[in-house]
């Protein structure tokens, strides 16, 4: 899924840097969104299963082989992947819906789809609360995951005795708590920040850093 998330936008932009020719077809561009948006919340969902199978280890871990079976490890990949497609296909509806640009030009490295909503001759509103609704359904549950899961770690973490028990079981979430931080922080920031503080400069350093970094 990380290989593709940034495979989706990154040979592009490389292309773009080498022949400095920053131009994209509308066909390409409406491909790398469907791409970008699959591969990108396929992540965010697996990130949000992995804080659901840490939570397992640390929290109930007599009963993991149990609970983490391999049906159940199966189960979970199939919805992350269905639930990524349909997220990535509703944002694509929405997208096929303009069908006037007042402008041409893209304040971002890839073909973002809220930088192609504000390129729209028509009334956006909709749209714009539509995006709202899809993100607080498909964003807002999983991270409540996430963040319960780390609630009962931290819970069970604080009553552990030993330090190095603790430690052993800090470790265990410390590169996955990293990776939420650093790639659901800024991708949160990027789509649900006041669009008034936001600057195009702004986007793009955030963007840099979820999709690729």
């Amino acid at each position: 899924a990380d290989i593709c998330f940034t495979s989706s936008t990154v040979p592009k932009l490389i292309v773009d840097i080498v022949t400095h020719i920053r131009v994209i077809h509308y066909a390409e561009c409406l491909t790398q969104i469907s791409l970008f948006l699959f591969f990108g919340f396929m992540d965010y969902i697996l990130l949000t299963v992995m804080a659901y199978d840490r939570f397992v280890a640390i929290c109930h871990p007599l009963h993991y082989a149990v609970i983490m079976n391999p049906h159940r490890c199966v189960l979970l990949l199939l919805l992350s992947i269905f639930l990524s497609f349909l997220d990535s296909q509703a944002h694509n509806l929405i997208a096929l819906q303009v069908t006037c640009f007042k402008d041409v030009k893209i304040a971002s490295f890839f073909c973002d789809p809220s930088q192609l909503l504000d390129l729209s001759c028509s009334d956006t509103f909709k749209k714009n609360v539509t995006i709202y609704i899809l993100g607080i359904l498909f964003g807002f549950f999983p991270m409540s995951g996430i963040i319960f899961s780390y609630y009962k770690i931290v819970s069970v973490l604080l009553k552990i005795a030993s330090s190095r028990g603790r430690y052993k079981a800090f470790s265990t979430c410390f590169s996955h708590m990293s990776v939420v931080c650093l790639f659901l922080g800024t991708s949160l920031g990027t789509y649900l920040g006041s669009r008034t503080s936001r600057t195009p400069r702004k986007g793009m350093v955030a963007s840099l850093m979820y999709t690729v970094v």
